[in-house]
């Protein structure tokens, strides 16, 4: 997979860059969202724990996609999606909880146990009307994999507008087992987590991918 080097610019010393500013904005999303009381940790010692992503983060070129996401891989569902507020409310799901548990990272997408950033975001534009089965194909054939449900709530965290600027956006990285795709749609005005059939086609649903997926080495490595 690839990934997104960073810029070579000389900043002047204790003057953040664009992606620096970018990277705090959606980690104070993250501490909003009560992701420190999660963790039980300070706001201040869950800033710490993502620090180290600081230093692989991408320049911001000029692009339609969104250059960085920051993903706390295990975060629960029932914690980020409610911390997510639209025009009609927070976000919700109708599935409980053993069911959304069922969606579980391909494996072959390898994604790291530990926070790490999800590179180049694209919702799936270019996917509207694809079903989810015909555009992981597409996907693939790009060099890019599918999101997870955990990367999706994540990029909804970083945005919540995300489902109204860009698109609403399956996330064909988490299966079940079965036939069913999970997605993040507006509902109510509000932002839902649900699913729809891998091979049903709808217009206003895209199917979100990205470039890469990057973590921090760990202090032993």
């Amino acid at each position: 997979m690839t990934t997104v080097q960073k810029t070579g610019s000389v900043q002047p010393a204790g003057v953040r860059t664009e992606a620096e500013l970018e990277f705090d904005r959606q980690v104070d999303a993250l501490v909003l969202a009560g992701l420190p009381t999660w963790r039980d940790l300070a706001d201040d010692c869950f800033r710490a724990w993502l620090e180290p992503l600081r230093d692989l983060l991408p320049g911001l070129p000029e692009s339609s996609g969104i250059p960085f996401v920051v993903v706390v891989p295990d975060a629960p569902v029932d914690t980020l999606l409610p911390a997510v507020q639209m025009v009609g409310g927070t976000g919700f799901s109708t599935m409980d909880g053993d069911d959304v548990a069922r969606f579980r990272p391909l494996p072959e997408l390898d994604v790291p146990p530990t926070p790490y950033l999800l590179l180049d975001v694209d919702t799936g534009p270019d996917t509207l009307g694809v079903p989810p089965s015909g555009a992981t194909e597409e996907i693939a054939a790009a060099g890019r994999t599918p999101l997870t449900v955990a990367e999706g709530l994540a990029v909804l965290v970083s945005e919540p507008g995300v489902l109204r600027t860009r698109n609403c956006f399956s996330l064909a990285g988490s299966r079940a087992g079965d036939k069913r795709v999970p997605a993040l749609w507006v509902s109510a005005r509000r932002p839902r987590l649900g699913w729809c059939y891998q091979g049903a086609p709808h217009s206003w649903l895209g199917t979100a991918s990205c470039a890469g997926r990057l973590a921090a080495p760990s202090p032993s490595s």
